[in-house]
């Protein structure tokens, strides 16, 4: 009886490796970041040095609300920076 011929295997390959995610923050968010921090600290600079006059009179000491929220902003932004 003739033998028949076996088949020619192929080499392994082995799976293609997934592409990694890219880790890592979009080009805006560290200056955003660093913006409000600097923001938020002149805010309250200005408020002190014009005596409570400036950036805005009429909301008197929620000036320093409004520095400190700038910069606890861009600190939060810190937690998230890649």
């Amino acid at each position: 009886m003739p033998e028949s011929k076996g088949r020619a295997k192929r080499a392994y390959t082995p799976p293609p490796k997934p592409a990694k995610a890219k880790i890592g923050n979009p080009p805006w968010f560290v200056p955003v970041m660093l913006t409000l921090m600097v923001v938020g600290l002149l805010w309250i600079v200005v408020f002190y040095i014009t005596s409570q006059r400036f950036p805005i009179e009429s909301i008197g000491r929620w000036n320093l609300g409004i520095g400190f929220g700038l910069m606890l902003s861009g600190f939060a932004m810190t937690t998230r920076w890649r």
